[in-house]
């Protein structure tokens, strides 16, 4: 099951409801991923003994882009190439809008830097041979032994018609943003994770949403039987204007893929025009239609408009949702429309306060 929920800021708000879902889900033991760039979930996490990941200029913990695991693959082979569809999205935050001939140009230059690692577009690449006393098995490479932003760097400055692509990649390799230039250095062992990326600025949360979506996806995909959940903040950053189709087409598979892994999808925003911004609104209506649930906390008359040409409601709801007092939203869950107030145990508010 899938949830994804609009709310604004009123009381108990989206943080405190998110919350709320992370505190219950913990009780059902569930693995629960977190992408928090507002720093709102640090203080739940601790209490819960969660592990609390942060990124930015003055962290220790660093992620890859470029890292391939196992678990990467969904369909029955390709992983080079998932992997640079997936890129080529990234690095359309990075550079802006590229044309076909510079998406096959940075292809190229994407492809060359993996082999230099001794990994082509064929999967067995991405395996060596392990000899033991019993068996020869195959092992899959390590994240050491993936390329890094530098890699890229140099690639590009080697080309003229990539020149401008690398004075952008400055900021990423000797810069401010150089921690994405690292060997993923991440683990953990809790089932409740939160990746903090306020520190990367306003500017450039979106490449650290990315990157750690990217990055819990693969962890959800691992076991099918364990039941786990991803909650995106602000998910409108990765599928409204700001985006692009790459990133916010993988976003929309997530959530259309994730219930055969045994997870579920929390889409969370205060935003709804953000939401429907990119493409004419089709990756914000692909979540909607592809969530079995949706909550809304009170909205203004306009947000309230613009739902209304994405999901069916009545006139009476549509009053109601801008009436909503404090703790009060309306669930929708499939066909179903129902008030609902949100009911807190004592317990339950002073872990979340």
């Amino acid at each position: 099951m899938q949830t994804c929920a609009f709310l604004e800021q009123v009381e108990p708000g989206k943080s405190f409801f998110t919350k709320l879902l992370i505190l219950r889900s913990y009780f059902l033991e569930m693995e629960q991923y977190i992408i928090d760039p507002e720093r709102e979930y640090q203080n739940i996490c601790k209490k819960l003994n969660g592990t609390y990941i942060q990124l930015g200029p003055n962290s220790n913990t660093y992620i890859n882009i470029f890292d391939i695991y196992e678990e990467s693959l969904e369909e029955q082979k390709g992983y080079l190439a998932n992997k640079i569809t997936k890129l080529i999205g990234f690095f359309e935050l990075v550079f802006g809008h590229l044309t076909e001939d510079e998406k096959a140009i940075l292809e190229e230059k994407l492809i060359q830097i993996y082999e230099k690692k001794g990994i082509t577009l064929e999967d067995k690449s991405l395996y060596q041979q392990e000899k033991n006393t019993i068996t020869i098995k195959p092992i899959f490479k390590e994240p050491n032994e993936m390329p890094i932003m530098e890699d890229l760097y140099e690639a590009l400055g080697r080309d003229y018609k990539t020149k401008k692509m690398q004075i952008k990649l400055i900021p990423f390799v000797k810069g401010s943003l150089s921690f994405f230039n690292h060997i993923t250095n991440i683990s953990f062992q809790s089932s409740l994770v939160v990746a903090d990326i306020y520190d990367l600025g306003e500017e450039n949360l979106v490449y650290g949403m990315y990157a750690f979506t990217n990055f819990f996806w693969d962890k959800i995909k691992r076991n099918r039987t364990t039941k786990k959940v991803i909650y995106l903040d602000e998910v409108w950053r990765l599928i409204g204007v700001t985006s692009n189709k790459e990133v916010a087409s993988f976003i929309y598979k997530i959530f259309k893929t994730i219930r055969k892994y045994g997870g579920s999808g929390v889409a969370i925003t205060q935003d709804v025009s953000d939401l429907f911004s990119l493409e004419n609104g089709i990756y914000g209506k692909c979540i909607l239609n592809n969530s079995s649930t949706k909550i809304f906390f009170a909205l203004e008359e306009e947000n309230i408009k613009l739902l209304s040409e994405n999901i069916v409601l009545t006139e009476k709801e549509k009053i109601e949702i801008k009436s909503l007092k404090k703790g009060e939203a309306l669930l929708v869950a499939g066909e179903e429309h129902a008030l609902m107030k949100v009911e807190v145990a004592n317990f339950e508010k002073e872990i979340i306060d």
